[in-house]
């Protein structure tokens, strides 16, 4: 049964009973697959007890799923929990929303934009001081700066030329 589309066939050919049952048993015990181990157990409406129908005739039901049927505890730590045990992410290690700066249903964080925002403009405010340090950047500036003060020049002389046609239109 290693070929996976003799097992995606044979999942295929069960029940939904069967398969939530599977499930079940398959993601017991595994960190990484707590959320579908719970979306089973909710779809199945299994609590903590173990596989109502057999998945097939040679199928077993383990040990331990009998011994916590009534429990409600985990069974890992070794005492009864009268809370059932809930996957609590660990401090300092950032939980599945935080990865990557996205939240779970993909869109960006505050944070992440911000940094990216600030990056950007701090890679912008580099790039400018770098770019004015070189000799054809210095040239760039004193062409704006000539062109600028010919622009000034030309608009004083218009503003001159406009208040002299002012001055002759008020004397009759």
């Amino acid at each position: 049964m290693s070929d996976l589309g003799e097992i995606a066939a044979r999942l295929a050919a069960l029940s939904d009973d069967e398969l939530l049952a599977v499930l079940h048993t398959a993601t017991a015990g595994r960190p990484r697959l707590s959320w579908v181990h719970t979306a089973v157990v909710e779809a199945a409406g299994l609590g903590h007890a173990g596989a109502e129908a057999a998945v097939s005739p040679t199928t077993a039901t383990p040990q331990s799923h009998e011994q916590e049927s009534g429990s409600g505890a985990s069974g890992q730590v070794g005492g009864l929990s009268p809370v059932p045990a809930v996957p609590v992410p660990p401090t300092g290690i950032p939980s599945g929303s935080e990865v990557g700066g996205y939240s779970s249903s993909g869109v960006p964080t505050f944070e992440s934009v911000r940094d990216k925002v600030e990056q950007r403009f701090g890679t912008a405010q580099g790039m400018g001081e770098l770019d004015r340090q070189t000799p054809a950047g210095r040239s760039a500036d004193e062409q704006w700066e000539a062109r600028e003060k010919a622009a000034r020049e030309r608009l004083a002389q218009i503003r001159k030329s406009l208040h002299g046609n002012d001055v002759e239109s008020n004397d009759p």
